[in-house]
């Protein structure tokens, strides 16, 4: 059979199926590397990949079949304790799953796979008559390149090379830091603007290992059918609803008709002439309840788009693995948090920024195992990826424990390369400056290689993270680690604005980005730069006025202003009136949307309301500045908005 022509629905569910299996085999494999010894986690690695077998088998496909029956054969010696685990044995069947993967992505397309890589099967079978299968590095030529080079080709090549910075940025040569034995541990409860950088080396509490028993997650991206090809390339479609939470749902929904129901009647009764103040009071009742009743079912189908974030993390342990393989450092990656829940829509556009993080952080952050054990630190790595709900927002963080930045270096690197004047370096602090890799074209590495050094990357992940109304800070000590923290809504179906009016006309402003209201005193303001700003307790802000935002004309002198925060910078906004707070539902501008509008909602009036980029706004703000004045307080504003 050449293919699977008629079979879409069985390919689909095969491919569901055998790709959650896959996902725990390769997450397992990276804890069986660190256990060597656990039966347990041998005996459910042979299980499942002994189940992807059967599959294989069942739908004829004989290349898939092969190489899962040597890589068992492989498993069940290693359970037999005829062979013992080494890394070079590890990274045969690493290789061996990875080209698993490859077939099935043939299979999406309906298509019988070829035959696995000549490679991968020689060093299985040297591996079952007592060989070490793979040499030193295979990995990277098998199996593991693969994966990086998929990964790589996701995103543009890492930006700041860390290794370089150490040098650049540090100010220190290699083997010169002095770095204190840490001694504490993380505290659960620390918030964003409470990371203790010494706390998170070198080594995480127990919980913060990853469970290796969970369940696998659902692998995206694998289309099925005749087009197959075309649908690759398209985003997932569907979820997985956890059947109370759709009990939940229907539930809501039979209430709500027997509130209509009583509503009916009572229009019927108020419009036969029956006014009295028990129709009224129950009509009122009546709507006090379908409006508790409409809540609940709109918060009920918002949860069916919540997914655990384990789904994303569970493949991060093997990207870590093969590039800190590849790399010669000894880098595990603890992953915590998985339970927490993030919108569906949010994942898929998540994985690229949170893979290139990772990368960064074990190619650039991590010190070679010498360097460290020179800096008194243990030789082994940890990077901490976590997840928790904090409000009404998700944080995600990025932690390593390796050799830091140092803001004033990274203010010097970026005058060398020119993105910077000295002037505009004077008037960054120290999170400023930190910001300042996220600069295109910012790097430190004098030759590009397959990994990073070409300057790009760093502004695509704050672009990508941007574009989900998140926002991305970093903390850095040179020496003791950096730790990238993202800010994500809990949702992007409903988010919760500020309405203000410029004239007549409502807009409709992220409430996330809102510090204050507060009165404008026209007295009080002054110009610095040519620009006017306002001091709030002891801090120089701007002031922006919509209408220059919008490039409407100013009937009337602004009356108040809206202290926003946006990662890098604070400014006021100045607004005609307010017109009160609300939770949009945001209507996406799939045909036109102009530059600066993030979408539409409608209000309870039936008015539609455009929904505010200001990251849009302000960055056609500082391009027309720049070009009209060639000036640094424009050119400056380009790069802190």
């Amino acid at each position: 059979m050449s293919d699977f022509s008629g079979m879409e629905d069985l390919l689909q569910d095969f491919l569901q199926e055998a790709g959650d299996l896959l996902s725990d085999v390769d997450n397992k494999l990276v804890d069986l590397e660190r256990s060597p010894d656990d039966r347990r986690l041998l005996n459910d690695i042979f299980r499942g990949f002994h189940t992807i077998k059967g599959g294989a088998g069942f739908l004829n496909a004989g290349e898939l079949v092969k190489l899962c029956h040597l890589t068992e054969n492989l498993f069940d010696k290693l359970r037999n304790g005829e062979r013992k685990l080494s890394p070079d044995l590890m990274d045969t069947i690493m290789a061996a799953t990875q080209g698993v993967r490859h077939m099935f992505g043939e299979i999406g397309q309906g298509l019988q796979p070829g035959p696995a890589a000549a490679e991968i099967i020689a060093d299985l079978q040297t591996a079952l008559v007592g060989g070490d299968g793979a040499k030193p590095g295979a990995t990277c030529a098998a199996g593991g390149q693969a994966t990086l080079a998929k990964d790589s080709a996701t995103l543009p090549a890492a930006g700041p090379d860390w290794q370089a910075l150490h040098a650049a940025v540090t100010g220190q040569s290699a083997g010169s830091l002095a770095v204190a034995a840490p001694t504490g541990t993380p505290s659960k409860n620390t918030t964003v603007g409470e990371v203790d950088l010494a706390a998170l080396q070198p080594h995480f509490p127990p919980e913060g290992r990853r469970i290796t028993d969970k369940p696998g997650a659902a692998v995206s991206g694998v289309p099925s059918g005749r087009r197959g090809e075309e649908r690759a390339a398209t985003r997932e479609t569907t979820i997985r609803v956890d059947t109370a939470r759709l009990d939940q749902v229907l539930n809501l929904s039979g209430e709500i008709g027997l509130t209509k129901n009583r509503l009916t009647s009572l229009r019927a009764d108020i419009l036969g002439g029956r006014t009295d103040s028990e129709t009224l009071q129950a009509l009122d009742q009546a709507v006090s309840q379908l409006d508790l009743l409409v809540s609940d079912l709109q918060n009920s189908v918002m949860k069916t788009r919540m997914q655990p974030i384990g789904r994303l993390f569970q493949k991060y342990p093997r990207i870590a693995r093969d590039l800190a393989r590849q790399l010669g450092k000894d880098v595990e990656l603890a992953l915590v948090g998985e339970e927490t829940e993030v919108d569906k829509t949010m994942i898929e556009d998540l994985a690229d920024p949170l893979i290139h993080l990772i990368r960064n952080a074990v190619d650039h952050g991590v010190e070679p195992a010498q360097e460290r054990l020179a800096a008194g630190k243990p030789a082994k790595s940890v990077v901490r990826l976590e997840a928790r709900q904090e409000g009404d927002h998700i944080v995600l963080m990025i932690a390593d424990d390796g050799r830091g930045m140092s803001p004033e270096r990274i203010r010097a690197k970026a005058i060398e390369k020119h993105i910077i004047s000295e002037e505009e370096a004077n008037t960054l602090d120290d999170r400023q400056s930190l910001n300042l890799i996220f600069l295109p074209g910012f790097s430190t590495m004098s030759r590009a290689s397959a990994v990073s050094g070409r300057g790009v990357g760093m502004d695509v992940v704050k672009t990508n993270i941007q574009k989900l109304n998140g926002s991305i800070e970093i903390r850095s000590e040179p020496g003791k680690g950096s730790v990238f923290v993202i800010s994500l809504p809990l949702t992007l179906a409903i988010l919760p604005v500020l309405l203000v009016r410029l004239g007549e006309q409502p807009f409709a402003l992220p409430l996330s980005l809102v510090r204050e209201i507060l009165p404008i005193d026209h007295a009080r303001m002054q110009e610095v730069g040519g620009k006017e700003t306002l001091v709030v307790r002891g801090e120089i802000l701007p002031v922006i006025a919509l209408s220059r935002l919008l490039g409407w004309p100013q009937l009337r002198q602004p009356e108040f202003g809206v202290l926003m925060q946006t990662a890098e910078r604070s400014f006021i906004l100045a607004v005609d009136d307010f017109a009160g707070r609300d939770d949009a539902v945001i209507k996406a501008l799939d045909d036109f949307r102009p530059r600066g509008v993030a979408g539409v909602t409608t209000l309870s009036n039936g008015q539609i309301v455009l929904i505010l980029d200001m990251k849009e706004l302000l960055t056609d703000l500082a391009a027309h500045a720049e070009r009209d004045l060639r000036s640094p307080p424009a050119r400056a504003l380009e790069f802190m908005v």
